[in-house]
């Protein structure tokens, strides 16, 4: 790819590769999805070629529903590649742990209003973690890795949204996971409102028992 180079590799997920590298003179992320040799070949070149597209085309729309984003410089369709803007700063996961409580609870607020401007224009991010939001240097909170995301405004694509940033949550900042999800909570409702959020916050519930009801069934087997 023409202007790319000194590439070296920031994470292999499942589903991308993410490189950092330069680009006519700038540090950029070059995210590459590699084909999948248990996918037949035709499939997944359609695969890839529509994840491709579609992951700029979200990211488009979240700018413009007031949720920051890196730029898009480049798409290959042909290479699955998209090169994008390198942000500097830190993962939410780095240390939202470390900071003090009210810090804590003010930024939480914002990702909970950032989910709320994506929800109320009709985009699912798909993979909400503190992992995928990074805080840049200036204090704001971009989203990225929107590859999972899709276009909808259907209660259960919300509520299972929710539900990913709650579990990520305990997972990852168990000590405070109430405190924080309250926190997202609460900036979730200033965008989307209370009768929106008292219905999003039903279908977590009922995501999670029916997870309960999967694991039981599983033990019982």
């Amino acid at each position: 790819m023409d202007g790319l180079s000194s590439s070296v590799l920031l994470k292999k997920g499942a589903e991308a590769s993410l490189f950092l590298a330069d680009w006519h003179g700038r540090r950029v992320v070059m995210k590459k999805r590699l084909p999948k040799s248990y996918r037949p070949v035709e499939l997944d070149v359609q695969i890839r070629s529509y994840r491709t597209v579609h992951e700029p085309q979200l990211m488009h729309e979240a700018k413009k529903a007031g949720v920051p984003t890196p730029i898009i410089f480049l798409v290959d369709v042909a290479d699955s590649t998209i090169v994008m803007e390198f942000i500097e700063g830190k993962q939410v996961k780095q240390f939202l742990n470390a900071i003090s409580p009210s810090e804590r609870s003010a930024l939480c607020t914002e990702v909970g209003k950032l989910v709320g401007n994506l929800h109320s224009y009709g985009i699912v991010h798909g993979d909400l973690t503190t992992s995928n939001m990074i805080c840049g240097k200036d204090g704001k909170v971009f989203f990225v890795d929107f590859g999972l995301g899709e276009f909808s405004e259907e209660l259960e694509a919300r509520g299972v949204d929710m539900h990913l940033m709650k579990r990520a949550l305990w997972s990852v900042h168990f000590q405070f996971a109430e405190d924080c999800f309250d926190a997202i909570v609460k900036g979730y409702s200033e965008v989307m409102g209370k009768k929106d959020v008292a219905s999003v916050l039903g279908k977590i519930m009922e995501i999670e028992k029916r997870g309960r009801y999967i694991a039981e069934r599983k033990q019982d087997s």
